[in-house]
């Protein structure tokens, strides 16, 4: 027991000096003979020393160490010890192991003081916490080429009102909701993402499959639990990715549509409203590829929409560049490209940037198969490879991988800019 015990604090006996020595046992028997009414408290200690705890120095704000207990005093030893405990353990979790906290991860509230709820509540709360982004995901906004006016609108929705608080008052309060809507693969996740690491907010990352339950009135429930967890965790981001999939148009459903949807839908809305009517810093940031199956309750109140398009030329240019560069190293692998990028760039149009990205995958991917076979063929124990000299990437294997790589979402492009001049908001 006692090599168990050798990390915790030691605890010096706080008691008037003697004459008698405590080290043996027999000297612990004279201390009780000549101090009979302390016989007591110094059994407690005697105790605590073999277990080799300790409560000494610690101080509740007059700064003396060894303070001398006054006759008849009542010692809060539970105190004390839990003091110590706590002491000890900050200690040796940062001096010993030199363990720094990590910027990085974002440190919440316990669900324990998320008072106001029951334990069904606080059940449904745990499950709402699994999406909540704990570490940061590292996109910047620089990281995100083109996009400047998308980029603007979400910072003075979610960042300015955060870090100027005093200028978004009255008339010129924080908008609440924010739609970006657009094709797939334009950076509408990447601009939540940026937003999760730009602006050190509680960032609920939510789906369909979050908020949705096959149990009777738990939809509605998880939303609720939702808006109070951002409300409890402020300033706080609710993402809602997917929102066609949540908050279609109601009694377009063929056949009706289920009460519990129904219900789910309503809630929602109620919840997106209280917001609307509160100074809490909780900003909903929802994420549509369809936008014209998105209910027009849900639309009033999402008060910025923003058309995520596909991106410009020049944006086309930097995507490439950014890819496949006239030089790129990882560990033993060199790629050399000899591209003209302006070309390209043209070639390109009505490509999304997860488009460009994927063609510019397979560009470099040719020279690679080319090796394989030689791979294949080189046997070795280590696992170190041989200096590997791949061919250059030109702006013909560009060229070739793009006639058999076809955009994915060129033909609802008129599709998007119709519905824009119908509902746009910026």
């Amino acid at each position: 027991m006692s090599d168990s015990c050798q990390n915790l604090p030691k605890i010096s006996q706080q008691r008037p000096r003697s004459r008698t020595t405590v080290g043996k046992s027999g000297d612990v028997k004279s201390l009780h003979q000549e101090h009979p009414k302390q016989e007591a408290v110094t059994n407690s200690h005697a105790e605590s020393a073999d277990f080799g705890l300790s409560i000494s120095g610690i101080n509740k704000g007059s700064g003396e160490e060894n303070v001398r207990p006054q006759k008849g005093q009542i010692i809060d030893f539970r105190g004390l010890l839990t003091d110590a405990i706590k002491g000890a353990t900050s200690e040796l979790g940062l001096n010993s192991f030199d363990c720094n906290p990590d910027p990085s991860e974002r440190l919440l509230k316990p669900l324990s003081a998320f008072i106001g709820m029951n334990s069904e509540m606080r059940e449904l709360a745990a499950v709402v916490s699994r999406d909540i982004y704990l570490h940061n995901p590292n996109i910047k906004w620089n990281d995100i080429i083109g996009l400047d006016a998308a980029k603007q609108l979400v910072k003075e929705a979610v960042v300015y009102p955060i870090r100027y608080p005093q200028l978004f008052t009255g008339i010129l309060s924080p908008w609440k909701g924010l739609l970006l809507y657009g094709p797939p693969g334009t950076g509408k996740t990447l601009l939540a993402k940026a937003v999760a690491t730009e602006c050190k907010t509680t960032f609920f990352n939510i789906s369909a499959s979050t908020i949705v339950s096959k149990w009777r009135g738990d939809s509605e429930k998880l939303v609720r639990v939702l808006f109070e967890l951002a409300r409890y965790h402020a300033p706080s981001t609710i993402f809602l990715d997917e929102l066609e999939s949540v908050m279609s148009q109601r009694g377009t459903a063929p056949g009706g549509e289920h009460e519990g949807s129904l219900r789910m839908k309503t809630e929602l809305l109620v919840q997106m409203d209280g917001l609307a009517r509160s100074e809490d810093l909780v900003f909903v940031l929802a994420a549509s590829n369809l936008p014209w199956e998105l209910d027009c309750a849900m639309l009033r109140r999402l008060e910025k929409r923003i058309l995520v398009g596909l991106p410009s030329r020049e944006a086309r240019q930097a995507m490439i560049r950014h890819w496949l560069p006239p030089v790129s190293k990882s560990r033993a692998l060199e790629l050399r490209t000899q591209l003209e990028y302006s070309v390209l760039s043209q070639e390109t149009e009505g490509y999304s940037g997860s488009d460009i990205k994927l063609v510019c995958r397979e560009a470099a991917m040719r020279p690679m198969r080319k090796i394989f076979s030689a791979l294949e063929n080189h046997q070795s124990e280590s696992s170190n490879l041989p200096g590997i000299q791949l061919d250059t990437v030109t702006t013909a294997d560009f060229l070739d991988v793009l006639a058999h790589t076809k955009p994915s979402a060129k033909n609802l492009t008129q599709r998007y800019s119709a519905w824009q001049s119908e509902f746009e908001s910026v």
